[in-house]
């Protein structure tokens, strides 16, 4: 069969076409990438007790989109419930006072490492109305989240330093995390004091109740809350995590940049449903009175800290804390740092 010629008219028309064929040949090779970066993007469960703000500034940035992650919080009641699901699988990583993650390990039997800090303690002791001294809390009950973690040790050990032990000069009751014990105090003056962070301590304040003293001034300075998981998921998912530890860094910097404060002022008064002057007690409390680390580096000797309290004032504490190194693993950050550099 021959096959005819194409006739001057069709190769004129073929010709015409041509820019326009190779201009959108040009337009997806250009949108590739990010086609590749939505189709590649992965799904992180964050484990908290209220939500981290600098993984909520990375999302209005767009900071995880660049990264090609998709945040799911799953907010707990309790600290209890949140190392439950973690230890089940139900959730990636946690955002918590990192000595849950040392309740993990020892108590629990359960493989989990700290991955990143994040912040510094800034809580109170608050209590009842007309409450004069930690004397005063003798006799009475007080609240916690768990008993054997967090903040409920450093109430436990400014009460030893009284003379009260767990028990005998007075009682816990755990309720869960900190709203529910300012909510707890508010409906059972029984309840005498519980420990509490921004912005539940200034609220509490502002509503009539007492400070009995920064744990800053009665402890020192003490390492907060920062991000873990089981060992064997970060092994699995080291990209995912990397990449993740990589927009929070990024969001905390958006966070700390004094250029931002009213853009933080508004998210926290939205989230934590707080008026405009709480919002910025909060700010100053937590952001400028240096809560945040930079870059969100975790502080081992604020971490050993931590395990020295831990060993002292839990039950059959011989005030000699285990090593730290067994707990955390920094090298994932490195590789955050490394990949934002």
């Amino acid at each position: 069969m021959s096959v005819r010629p194409w006739s001057k008219s069709v190769r004129a028309r073929v010709a015409a076409l041509a820019p326009s064929c190779m201009a959108a040949i040009a337009v997806l090779a250009i949108c590739a990438p990010s086609f590749a970066q939505q189709a590649a993007s992965q799904k992180i469960r964050i484990l908290c007790l209220a939500r981290p703000f600098p993984v909520m500034m990375a999302e209005s940035h767009g900071i995880l989109a660049k990264y090609g992650i998709e945040v799911e919080y799953l907010v707990r009641p309790s600290s209890e419930s949140l190392r439950n699901d973690l230890a089940a699988g139900k959730g990636d990583v946690a955002f918590l006072a990192v000595d849950n993650d040392v309740a993990m390990v020892d108590s629990a039997g359960v493989d989990v490492v700290i991955v990143m800090g994040a912040e510094s303690s800034e809580n109170e002791i608050i209590a009842q109305p007309g409450t004069k001294s930690i004397a005063d809390l003798r006799g009475h009950t007080l609240l916690v989240d768990a008993t054997n973690t967090a903040y409920a040790l450093e109430l436990k050990k400014v009460l030893l330093n009284n003379g009260m032990h767990p028990g005998k000069e007075y009682e816990l009751k755990p309720v869960g995390s900190t709203p529910f014990r300012l909510q707890a105090m508010r409906e059972h003056p029984e309840y005498t004091a519980a420990v509490m962070n921004p912005p539940f301590s200034i609220l509490a304040k502002q509503g009539g109740m007492v400070s009995l003293g920064s744990m800053r001034a009665l402890l020192g300075a003490d390492l907060d809350r920062g991000t873990f998981a089981l060992r064997t998921w970060a092994r699995s998912n080291s990209d995912l995590l990397v990449r993740y530890l990589a927009a929070y860094i990024e969001g905390q910097r958006l966070l700390m940049a004094p250029s931002n404060r009213q853009q933080v002022v508004d998210l926290v008064m939205k989230e934590s449903s707080l008026t405009e002057a709480t919002a910025g007690d909060w700010y100053t409390a937590m952001v400028q009175n240096g809560g945040y680390a930079k870059d969100a580096a975790f502080d081992v000797e604020g971490f050993k800290k931590t395990l020295q309290l831990r060993a002292e004032v839990e039950a059959g504490g011989n005030g000699t804390p285990p090593s730290a190194e067994k707990y955390y693993d920094l090298s994932y950050y490195r590789m955050a740092l490394a990949k934002i550099k």
